[in-house]
């Protein structure tokens, strides 16, 4: 079967498309910009099953030339975080041209994953979705609206907006919107619906509400949030905070952008609570608790660098094939990215990288490593006494000094690794190698998600050492064995 994805770099389509093509069906992802499409991420069988095509959902005319020969169509794109003011502009525009093109096609169903809308008044947010379900289902094609409550997963923005609150404010001194209620639902249970109702004709022009086991207020799911991870919070509610405090609040402590704070806070006033269809009577599945979204993504945090890889074995008894794309988390993160043109032959650059650590050591500063590492083992952290299973090959998923192999993958030239020892938050080191235009770059970023106040402390007590260290290892990877710059400053 063929299936059109948009939004297929999304938080929500990145992880169906992986889904969908282990079920035997050919995607087609529709892409505003292709080169955002992670094609690094797959081998080759897995694109034979995936056709990237280039169409933007506002400008109708991108899309007079793109195939038409697919059964299933999802719609999986919004423009919460565009500007505050146009935003229900552009989603009317995106889902009436979606909504042309589909039916032209030989297109049996269209899925759309919308918000829970059932408020006699809306926010303009949840309005606005509400107005793409009225466009999409004018047209011809049979309409499928799943309606969402919040999102509970790894990456995730209410995750994430969540896990900013609670680990970075002892004290909470909130808007009154946070006594409002919600049913959140676990990124696995979105999942299973949203493959669940492919081609099953009793969801046909059905709108269907999801949601998991637990209906909870926002205070409530902050206050378990801490306690899953350990933390003791208070929080007071005051209702001085009006809509605008209430944006800057989320804006100033969280990582989210003003408009996504703005759209978010608005609709917290509206509660998103399941009344509407029956999904589990079609589609049956094992809901998880909020507890249990929250350990689950956690647990992929801990193992695979905000997600799971497909090569390895996932939380559950569900899908031990779920893919997910390894990434580096970019929600309340600090971060050190250095980037130094080379001239050498990629393989000599991968070799260098492929050896870090254990005897070679660290490039630059390696004195500074031993010291941190003997910290770390005066903490009853690993230390660096680990060393590493070989001094040229690595494996994902072995150990290197005191981090863990998260990904190597010479062929894509990137190489992940998450720290394991003891820090008050949690952090990766990235390398990449990448060309365009005839130049030839390596990228090193290092990731820090700061765990509280402790956290951010720590991160900027070791800052000024970062001017040296990190610019010097990469400095001395591209150097080593090509000139005299290593021998130097490696020691």
């Amino acid at each position: 079967m063929k299936i059109l994805l948009t939004g297929s770099t999304g938080y929500i389509g990145r992880r169906l498309l992986p889904l969908l093509v282990k079920q035997g069906h050919h995607v087609i992802c529709l892409c505003r910009d292709p080169r955002r499409f992670d094609y690094e991420d797959f081998d080759n069988s897995f694109m034979k099953n995936v056709t990237v095509v280039k169409g933007d959902l506002l400008d109708e005319t991108s899309l007079k030339d793109l195939p038409l020969d697919f059964d299933v169509a999802y719609y999986l794109v919004h423009s919460m975080s565009n500007s505050f003011d146009d935003f229900e502009k552009l989603e009317k525009k995106s889902a009436t041209n979606f909504k042309n093109y589909v039916s032209r096609s030989q297109c049996q169903q269209m899925i759309y994953l919308g918000g829970i809308v059932n408020a006699q008044k809306l926010s303009r947010h949840l309005g606005s979705r509400l107005k793409v379900e009225e466009i999409l289902g004018s047209g011809p094609v049979p309409l499928t609206v799943l309606r969402a409550a919040i999102i509970i997963g790894s990456g995730s923005a209410s995750f994430e907006i969540i896990r900013d609150l609670v680990e970075k404010l002892p004290v909470m001194i909130a808007p009154k919107w946070l006594k409002t209620k919600c049913q959140p639902i676990s990124i696995r249970n979105v999942m299973d619906y949203l493959t669940g109702v492919i081609l099953k004709e009793e969801t046909y022009n059905r709108v269907f509400d999801i949601g998991g086991k637990c209906i909870l207020n926002y205070k409530e799911m902050l206050l378990r949030f801490s306690k899953v991870r350990k933390l003791n919070r208070k929080i007071l509610v005051v209702p001085v905070f009006t809509p605008n405090l209430s944006s800057y609040w989320l804006y100033f402590v969280t990582s989210t952008t003003y408009t996504l704070a703005r759209s978010l806070v608005e609709s917290m006033d509206n509660e998103v609570i399941c009344e509407n269809g029956n999904i589990q009577e079609i589609v049956p599945v094992k809901l998880y608790s909020y507890e249990e979204a929250l350990e689950m993504a956690f647990q992929r945090i801990e193992q695979n660098a905000v997600v799971s890889s497909w090569k390895e074995s996932i939380i559950g008894p569900i899908r031990e094939d779920f893919l997910d794309l390894i990434q580096v988390p970019k929600y309340g993160c600090l971060t050190d990215k250095r980037k130094f043109e080379f001239k050498r032959p990629d393989e000599e650059i991968l070799d260098n990288i492929w050896s870090i650590g254990g005897d070679r050591g660290w490039y630059y500063g390696t004195w500074l490593w031993r010291i941190r590492g003997i910290m770390d083992k005066f903490v009853g952290g690993v230390g660096l006494r680990r060393g590493r299973r070989s001094p040229t090959e690595l494996k994902t998923g072995e150990s290197l000094d005191f981090w863990r192999v998260i990904l190597a993958d010479k062929k894509h030239k990137r190489l992940l690794l998450f720290a394991e020892m003891k820090l008050p938050g949690e952090a990766w080191l990235e390398f990449k190698i990448k060309e365009k235009d005839g130049k030839k770059w390596l990228e090193q970023n290092a990731t820090f998600r700061p765990l509280g106040i402790w956290g951010r402390m720590y991160w900027y007590a070791v800052y000024p050492f970062h001017g040296f260290v990190f610019p010097g290892m990469a400095k001395n990877i591209i150097a080593y064995n090509d000139d005299d710059l290593y021998s130097k400053n490696a020691s």
